[in-house]
């Protein structure tokens, strides 16, 4: 189940809501958003459900035993606890997302035939996996206490505003917020404003520029030329940032009514001037992650040059890797680390550019290395940068008849960019008066009115981040 569908937007959001507020006893509230979450998540595929559970069982688990040797003074024991608990959560990771892809790999090299069955992919086990982990490993630094009461560390880890998308959220953040929180009418309304702009740049400004990448590269490539690709590659660099900040505001928003406070994940990565400044403003839960528990154990940058170089090279193989079981993903990963790595040694050549040819330079990487995120088809990737790179016309007049809702999803491009921009907020006063705040909440149920009727017009629903 996803935010924009009908039935978590005339069912389970009205029942989240309603029962959350009509209990005052906060065990009870945190029982409702438990099995409230635990039906979001069966919605689409109930046997996984005992996946996720048996998760979080390793990792109570494991978590009562690093605090016990702790506490007993046997730090070996207690390294082992963490070892065989974190061996077992990447293990679990890796044979539901990685063990096919291994396999048919290891077919190719050796030109052997492996009997593996084919393994379906548990929605968000990525995202929830890596959120076991932090409390793991946070636990294990001594970062976070032992959480008892293994349907609290549940409730965190299915939580089901950021379960299939996150934000990655760490157990650091939420930790006090579990034990003893408060939803005011400040948090429902400011969570309820967040999720409807994070709805409306889902249903309304991704779903529409999704349909000019789908068009264009699950079609004719004759009809199509340099103009059209460029134009794909665009329209797909919009549809994910809208479709995953979308859903990030959306989780964020639905959390703060609940009373807990998530942080940011995405900060007008689309303004940047660099692709390392990029990458401190996308998907931020996951990039810090990956810095926190990968390249700062590693050593980060205080090693030898050599060791750097292999440090960056390991997280963003894993980081593509994480993306998917897919080679383009981790072609994408070092796509970037390069991008990176130049920058570092360029740093002051880059500084001396002026802006806007640095944000030009920092878009039209960005755009490239989405069209290789994209296009699972190495074949298919080639013919795409091949045909963006060299000239060829393409025919609107035909690419139009072909299929009709190509120009349809142009419409929306503009605006899609224009909203990439972030907009300043006049700055809240406290002198606003109440027709003020009375015109501001009709615009949000505008919007929110239009949505709706995007969602019940439409059956066109994609979401990128769905199979991570």
């Amino acid at each position: 189940m996803v935010f924009s569908e009908s039935v978590f937007l005339y069912v389970l959001f009205p029942l989240a809501i309603g029962s959350y507020f009509l209990c005052r006893n906060l065990l009870y509230r945190n029982l409702i958003l438990l099995g409230l979450s635990l039906i979001f998540y069966a919605w689409g595929e109930p046997v996984f459900v005992v996946n996720m559970v048996l998760a979080s069982l390793v990792a109570y688990v494991g978590g009562l035993l690093i605090d016990r040797f702790r506490i007993q003074g046997r730090p070996r024991d207690c390294q082992t606890a963490f070892v065989i608990t974190t061996i077992l959560l990447i293990g679990n990771l890796g044979v539901f997302k990685y063990l096919n892809f291994f396999c048919d790999n290891l077919e190719l090299l050796l030109g052997i035939s492996l009997p593996v069955p084919e393994i379906r992919l548990p929605i968000g086990i990525s995202f929830y996996t890596f959120q076991i982990l932090s409390y793991v490993i946070d636990l294990y630094r001594g970062k976070v206490k032992t959480q008892r009461n293994f349907l609290y560390l549940t409730l965190y880890v299915s939580f089901f505003p950021q379960l299939i998308a996150g934000p990655i959220v760490r157990y650091e953040t939420v930790e006090a917020e579990i034990r003893c929180r408060h939803s005011s009418l400040e948090d429902v309304t400011v969570g309820l404003k967040r999720f409807i702009r994070g709805m409306a740049k889902k249903v309304i400004l991704a779903n529409n520029t999704a349909l000019i990448a789908e068009i264009i590269y699950g079609g004719d490539a004759a009809i199509f030329g340099t103009g059209f690709y460029w134009g794909a590659a665009v329209a797909y660099t919009l549809q994910i940032y809208f479709d995953f900040s979308g859903y990030s505001d959306m989780a964020i928003g639905l959390g703060r009514i609940f009373g807990f406070h998530f942080l940011e994940n995405f900060d007008a990565p689309y303004t940047s001037r660099s692709i390392t400044e990029f990458w401190r403003r996308w998907h931020i839960s996951l990039s810090t992650w990956f810095r926190d528990y990968v390249y700062i154990p590693l050593g980060g940058n205080r090693v030898s040059r050599r060791r750097w170089l292999f440090n960056t090279l390991v997280v963003w193989f894993l980081t593509g890797l994480w993306h998917g079981a897919q080679w383009n993903f981790v072609l994408w990963g070092l796509y970037n680390c390069a991008f990176l790595l130049v920058e570092k040694r360029l740093a002051k050549v880059l500084e001396k550019l002026p802006g806007v040819v640095r944000w030009l330079y920092t878009m039209i990487a960005v755009c490239i290395g989405w069209v290789i995120f994209n296009l699972v088809d190495f074949s298919q990737m080639k013919e795409a940068l091949h045909t963006m790179f060299l000239y060829r016309p393409g025919d609107m007049m035909a690419a139009v008849a072909a299929d009709s809702r190509l120009l349809h999803g142009l419409l929306y491009l503009p605006l899609a960019a224009l909203c990439c921009v972030p907009w300043k907020r006049r700055e809240q006063t406290g002198e606003e008066g109440p027709m003020a705040v009375a015109a501001e909440n009709l615009c949000y149920l505008a919007v929110f009115g239009l949505c709706i009727l995007f969602v019940i017009s439409s059956s066109y629903n994609p979401f990128i981040y769905f199979r991570f």
